[in-house]
């Protein structure tokens, strides 16, 4: 087993190969779902202010790279194209099978994004997004009227304000560094809005430009968490198996990362690679309404529609591509990525760094207000309350020191696992007898690395809790295989 570990770090060819085709499969946008289509904050339990992985230990990850010069071949490859018959005829076969959207994208935006706001009142509960819940009773009637102030032209400047006003009365309860995933998103929607209500002109014609930077910085921010908080992403992983198409869930949880932040930068380049990036991740997200279901629907109505009208590619003269034009865009993709992943994650560590630790007093009450307020009732920030899923370490009157409740989480796994091998019943058959010791052993191990992995930031022993989490789960099969009847069943505590 040892071997395992040795394998993972150094990384086995068989391991990159399966890498690098599922990563192939995520950029060509197949229809199979993926964990990278979910956002993860509706569906499993987070905490913000939890440190996030240093940017260095990202960058020392081989799949990391890999990702990267896989998608940077399918960047080069479309530009050089673009300008030949290849790419011309993509472009004209694109133009064919999105003409109707395009004739009628306005339409087509403003009737989903009136229905959006209409299913957020009838569900009721939520501010913008599942994760984002309130107790308010006046937010589901804002919701209703900003529905109505949708379809006519000159009320949809109102609208577009009163979304941004809604976004911010949701600080009251909730982190700016929550928000922020939904900040470049919203302020997308509420500036297609605004320009689609002006007059026809300069300003109107760059609605669609404005959206689609929204959709591009909303994927790029996102796409943060998967490398910060790769741990949040394990559970949904492990509930759902599938989703990574047999890769090693950890050089899966990076790839994927690499996919939505390099697509989302493909959004804002030249007209095939934006179209070609935008079709990937519909198909991506739209793959993840089944086994996610109707609140995943909901949830990415709005950029879903938006993916679509980026295929589509309305009013293309007023694009606000950041592309240089000719063969300097093929030239300049490399760096163009290179900046806009130093940005991106400079922003982000640097963003999380300022709000959770240096800032205090009542800038850090401003900046920080759910923290806060769930520190004062169980000691760190919970999760995933719409499924019911509240995920607190600690009860409530707990230390809020933000190591605290996971200790004490890491103890009653190993209460657990005391319980369950003192109620092994000794046969004296050692096979069976070991096999029984074992597993709760085991999965105590297991369980104890998983809350590691949630609050621990030393890079070396995150590295080390991934290895006992793979090597634990491979040892607890084979001895299940070997001697299935000693196995005895112990409920995870995770």
């Amino acid at each position: 087993m040892k071997d395992i570990a040795m394998d993972r770090i150094e990384g086995r060819p068989r391991d990159i190969l399966s890498a690098a085709s599922g990563f192939l499969l995520v950029t060509a946008g197949t229809l199979v779902p993926s964990g990278a289509s979910a956002h993860v904050k509706w569906f499993e339990a987070y905490e913000v202010a939890a440190k996030p992985v240093p940017i260095l230990s990202t960058l020392a990850l081989p799949y990391f790279w890999l990702g990267l010069l896989l998608v940077l071949g399918f960047f080069l490859a479309t530009t050089l194209l673009e300008r030949r018959q290849p790419g011309l005829l993509a472009l004209r076969g694109l133009d064919a099978a999105t003409s109707r959207l395009r004739e009628h994208a306005d339409h087509f935006l403003l009737s989903v994004l009136a229905a959006f706001f209409v299913s957020l009142f009838a569900v009721g509960g939520t501010y913008l997004t599942p994760d984002l819940k309130t107790q308010s009773e006046l937010v589901p009637w804002a919701q209703i009227v900003i529905a109505a102030l949708i379809p006519m032209r000159r009320t949809r400047p109102i609208a577009a304000v009163a979304i941004v006003v809604l976004w911010l009365f949701t600080l009251r309860d909730y982190d700016l560094f929550h928000l922020f995933d939904y900040l470049a998103l919203g302020l997308g929607l509420a500036g297609y809005l605004l320009l689609s209500g002006l007059p026809d002109g300069k300003w109107h014609d760059r609605r669609f430009g404005v959206l689609r930077w929204g959709i591009a910085l909303a994927l790029t921010w996102s796409s943060m968490e998967k490398f910060m908080y790769p741990q949040w992403f394990m559970p949904l992983l492990e509930e759902k198996p599938f989703l990574a198409f047999g890769i090693p869930f950890g050089p899966y949880t990076t790839m994927s990362g690499v996919a939505e932040f390099t697509l989302g930068f493909g959004l804002l380049w030249t007209p095939l690679v934006r179209r070609l990036s935008a079709f990937a991740l519909f198909a991506l997200m739209f793959a993840a309404v089944y086994p996610f279901g109707r609140v995943d629907m909901i949830g990415h109505a709005t950029i879903l529609a938006s993916l679509l009208i980026v295929v589509a590619d309305p009013q293309r003269a007023d694009a606000l591509e950041v592309a240089p034009k000719g063969r300097a865009a093929t030239l300049f993709v490399p760096a163009g990525l290179a900046a806009a992943l130093a940005i991106t994650m400079m922003s982000y560590a640097g963003l999380h760094n300022v709000i959770y630790e240096r800032a205090t007093g009542q800038i850090a009450a401003l900046l920080r207000a759910g923290t806060m307020a769930s520190a004062t009732n169980t000691g760190v920030a919970p999760g995933a309350f719409w499924r019911g899923n509240e995920h607190y370490h600690g009860e409530t009157g707990a230390s809020s020191a933000p190591d605290a409740g996971a200790v004490a989480e890491m103890m009653e796994q190993m209460n657990a696992m005391h319980e369950a091998t003192s109620r092994v019943s000794v046969s004296g058959d050692v096979n069976r007898d070991f096999v029984a010791l074992m597993v709760p052993h085991h999965q105590a191990a297991i369980d104890m690395a998983r809350t590691y992995l949630e609050s621990g930031s030393d890079p070396k022993l995150r590295q080390l809790a991934e290895h006992i989490i793979a090597d634990q789960e491979a040892e607890i099969a084979q001895m299940k295989a070997i001697f299935p009847a000693g196995a005895v069943a112990m409920p995870s505590h995770h």
